[in-house]
């Protein structure tokens, strides 16, 4: 009963408490904690330092180069067709639109076939065949680019003769954007409460009533978040473009006939003069003309999905 009194005066007891902090033992351990704290910091500063400083210099490289001509609006609504190499001047309207077009029926074809496969493997998934799905969506998710574009020449250039078109682009990208839906969907989709399944099949509801009312309003930002990240990331690849998408400096909105030029063949064009200054300078705007495409992409994406983060 004394040793219990004597503990709790002691805990109670300011001067006790005060000792405490005053024992060498005590501090040195409290020194030595703060001294790891800080050379942890330290270690995290230099190492996030170090890793954008690649980033800050391409994107200084990029803005230097190429930022002049994009404070002319002849690059925005302007072509490239009849100027050559050597000579000032021209614009970028044709691959702008080349990609944006390309992008879009790749978001199309994609964002059905990726929602539907993810509510699938969240919402009715089960045995074998939800294993072989789950497992081919994660196959895909490690395709090379330049194998989906072989892929789809070999299927659709020499199987069935046709030319290389736009839509062929497209179709390559769409074996890249699928996996990134279906991921980022599943996602979401599992963060919705189950009590709001619950809730709505208790009411009577049919399950496939409930996903469409329920499951997907709620978790609606965030898929449009994960769509709008795949789509920016398949905009900037360039393999399936150099295989399937011919280069041309005309402007051409037609998917299934003649070539189409986007910004990353357009790139790929200018950067064979790189030693002449004029065909220099488009090389870089078009370059920064396709990070800010996908800067805002990104930024759109972000923006939705702190808007309607869904709430577990």
């Amino acid at each position: 009963m004394s040793h219990t009194a004597t503990a709790t005066t002691a805990a109670n007891d300011p001067d006790s408490s005060g000792a405490r902090h005053r024992d060498p033992l005590f501090t040195t351990a409290s020194g030595g904690r703060k001294t790891k704290d800080l050379i942890a910091k330290v270690v995290m500063w230099a190492a996030f330092l170090l890793a954008l400083s690649p980033l800050v210099w391409i994107l200084w490289q990029v803005i230097s180069f190429g930022g002049q001509n994009l404070m002319q609006s002849e690059w925005w609504t302007h072509s490239m067709r009849g100027i050559t190499t050597r000579r000032e001047g021209g614009g970028a309207y044709h691959a702008i639109m080349g990609t944006l077009l390309q992008g879009l029926v790749t978001g199309l074809i994609s964002v059905p076939i990726g929602v539907f496969t993810a509510i699938y493997l969240v919402e009715y998934g089960r045995g074998r065949l939800a294993r072989a799905v789950s497992f081919m969506v994660d196959i895909l998710t490690g395709v090379p680019s330049i194998v989906a574009a072989l892929f789809i020449y070999a299927l659709w250039v020499t199987t069935f003769g046709w030319n290389r078109v736009g839509v062929a682009v497209s179709l390559s990208l769409v074996l890249l954007m699928i996996p990134t839906i279906v991921r980022s969907t599943e996602e979401m989709l599992k963060l919705v409460p189950n009590e709001l399944r619950e809730a709505s099949l208790a009411l009577g509801v049919p399950k496939w009533k409930t996903i469409a009312s329920v499951v997907l309003p709620t978790a609606f930002s965030g898929i449009v978040t994960g769509v709008l990240l795949g789509l920016a990331r398949v905009m900037g690849e360039t393999a399936p473009l150099l295989i399937l998408g011919p280069y041309t400096k005309n402007i051409n909105f037609d998917l299934f006939s003649g070539n189409m030029a986007t910004l990353p063949t357009m790139i790929n064009d200018e950067r064979q003069y790189l030693a002449l200054p004029a065909a220099h300078d488009r090389v870089w705007a078009a370059a920064l003309t396709l990070i800010l495409l996908i800067l805002l992409l990104n930024l759109a994406g972000r923006l939705i999905g702190r808007a309607g983060a869904v709430k577990a």
